[in-house]
């Protein structure tokens, strides 16, 4: 794990070592062990080292024996000791015990289709001195990024936009994203927040040769036949159950301490019991906690420590560290990153780096088993559309009044029910844009000052799902979650948090193994009537404390509806609705009046708000 820069001049210029080196510094704490530097002329591989694996021999960047090959690779290949016993036979020769190595011998023996061959996460440059070609190249799923820009005769690449910046990119905004912004939460790839900036695609790899840049994609989410799909459970558990548990054993390979993030959720805990099976020590685990009960899951974190021995850690989290956070995020990301469970997550990684180096997460279990409370909305919404219209046009309307008079989580309850009626009878696109959104569609495009100017997040969620041929709201909303959330909201949210207190994290649910097998799963399989993770129920879970299976879905996010009513807040919120951000302070002002007043719980929106709002008078 680690973080890498690098610059190709298409007019051979060549490169400036000491502009390299300062890309590279600017990231440091995803490799604090160590800093490497290549140049070749016109091309130039910078690294910083987090040492995982192979911690004396594995410096980058890393040239092969013949000195034809250069890698700087950020990433883990768990079944490099595999690959490595195949390359050898074909003749092969190794010096180091590095996943690194394992990468350049796979390119030398079998060209951009090693990617084809990798089970782990990564973005790596390779420069082929004898081709002259930079081959750059993303995992599947996006576990680890990879940003460039096309500037003045040079092809720029890091894993950060801070380093892009730090090479002279300009920093310009594209206010035309804001309605997108404000709707997922995120700016979605390939796009950035940032006018010459851009995010390679998971799945896709870059070719710079000849003085061209071309992209291609070398992995998609399979879409197997709807009507095809497998039907069998007791075929489907005894896979699913054999690849998670591989999964995990691959991923428990490094030479340094180890653990696991453990919430009271079901995906986490599963990864822990399944860790603790592969080891003979007690698993470390690390837990975030809030004072408000609603929001707290260390009760049932504890369970599951007790129940596998673990040396579990827990630090609380309280509104006084609520200026370090919103810093914290816009240094981390770079951009404004609106999903509040960043927050959290900036916690248990610092938590966690005090005590190991690595963690396995529960994180992709929720899109690998169809998990999320929105499938159970897309079935209900289909046996919705089957009672008579009239009392689909009166049911929305009917709970909003009820609701009336009522505030705080009985009113949050009754508002999310009355949205789930509202959006039954909608098409996909609309629905999905519903539900994505933290406040109405509607009043996104009342708090836009220049509404003609935004690119519509209908449109762009149009864009995606043109490539998805599935016709079921349901698969339909699996593609959705793996192209996009997964990668750009919930992996670039860990990823940054993680890196930022140079921590590893491991993603098991994300074996594309396992990936690959579930896409294939009936939704009947995966949710028979309304039960979520079903599967890991009937499999893995079956091991864990009933207090844990029988919990509900609480969700790892801060209780920033709650925190946004206290006095303290108000200086920052009047600060926010004063304007100068683009958005209309007149909605701003309505928006926050209904999180104080308990209407509507729109305190992740708010968090939005002011992540844009700072960023962009920073950026002047």
């Amino acid at each position: 794990m680690c973080g890498i820069a690098g610059i190709l001049h298409f007019d051979d210029r060549p490169v400036d070592r000491q502009v390299l080196q300062s890309m590279a510094r600017v990231v440091r704490h995803r490799g604090p062990d160590a800093e490497g530097v290549y140049v070749d002329g016109n091309v130039g591989l910078g690294h910083r080292r987090l040492s995982i694996i192979d911690l004396s021999t594995g410096q980058q960047p890393m040239q092969s024996g013949d000195g034809t090959l250069v890698i700087s690779f950020n990433g883990e290949i768990y079944n490099y000791r595999e690959l490595r016993a195949e390359l050898e036979q074909a003749g092969a020769e190794f010096v180091t015990d590095s996943d690194t190595e394992v990468i350049l011998q796979a390119y030398a023996a079998w060209g951009i289709a090693c990617q084809q061959r990798f089970n782990g996460m990564w973005a790596f440059a390779i420069w082929d001195r004898r081709e002259r070609q930079l081959f750059v190249s993303r995992d599947r799923v996006g576990e680890k990024p990879l940003h460039y820009a096309v500037h003045g005769g040079a092809f720029v690449f890091a894993s950060e936009i801070k380093s892009l910046l730090e090479y002279g990119i300009p920093a310009r905004p594209r206010a035309e994203l804001f309605e997108i912004y404000l709707t997922l939460g995120y700016i979605p790839a390939p796009h950035t927040f940032y006018q010459d900036i851009v995010r390679l695609r998971p799945g896709h790899y870059l070719l710079a040769r000849d003085g061209r840049l071309t992209e291609h994609s070398y992995w998609t989410l399979p879409q197997p036949d709807e009507h095809g799909m497998r039907t069998s459970s007791r075929e489907v558990y005894e896979e699913f159950a054999a690849l998670l548990d591989d999964s995990v054993r691959l991923r428990m390979r490094c030479d340094v301490p180890f653990g696991a993030f453990l919430s009271g959720g079901l995906d986490s805990a599963s990864v822990v019991s399944l860790m603790a099976d592969h080891t003979e020590y007690p698993v470390e685990t690390f837990t975030i906690g809030f004072d408000d009960p609603a929001f707290d899951e260390r009760a049932l974190a504890r369970d599951v420590a007790a129940a596998f021995h673990t040396s579990h850690h827990e630090y609380v989290v309280n509104p006084d560290e609520f200026d370090e956070s919103l810093n914290n995020t816009l240094r981390c990301y770079d951009e404004p990153f609106g999903d509040s469970s960043a927050l959290p997550t900036s916690y248990v990684c610092r938590l966690a780096a005090q005590h190991v180096k690595m963690v396995l997460t529960g994180d992709g279990g929720d899109e690998v088993l169809s998990g999320y409370p929105a499938y159970q909305s897309e079935k209900l919404a289909a046996r919705y559309r089957r009672i008579p219209a009239t009392l689909q046009a009166l049911l929305p309307g009917a709970i909003n009044l009820f609701a009336r008079p009522f505030s705080g989580r009985l009113r949050y309850r009754l508002n999310r029910i009355g949205g789930v009626c509202s959006t039954a009878g909608m098409g996909f696109l609309e629905r999905l844009e519903s539900k994505l959104a933290y406040v109405a569609p509607a009043t996104i495009g009342r708090l836009l000052e220049r509404p003609g100017d935004a690119w519509r997040a209908r449109d762009f969620l149009a864009e995606v799902m043109r490539g998805c041929s599935y016709d079921d709201p349901f698969y339909r909303l699996m593609y959705f979650h793996f192209m996009v959330s997964l990668p750009d909201r919930m992996l670039t949210k860990v990823d940054r948090m993680s890196m930022a207190y140079s921590l590893e994290t491991r993603v098991p649910f994300l074996d594309h193994r396992l990936i690959e097998f579930m896409a294939g799963v009936d939704k009947n399989v995966k949710m028979p009537g309304y039960d979520r993770k079903h599967v890991l129920k009937q499999t893995v879970a079956k091991g864990l404390p009933d207090s844990l299976t029988k919990a509900p879905k609480k969700g790892f996010v801060a209780p920033l509806r709650e925190w946004f009513k206290a006095g303290e807040f108000d200086l920052r919120l009047a600060r926010l609705e004063q304007g100068g951000s683009g958005l209309r302070t007149d909605v701003v002002r309505d928006i926050v009046t209904e999180n104080r007043l308990g209407r509507r719980d729109n305190g992740n929106f708010i968090w939005m708000l002011l992540l844009l709002g700072q960023w962009l008078e920073g950026m002047g």
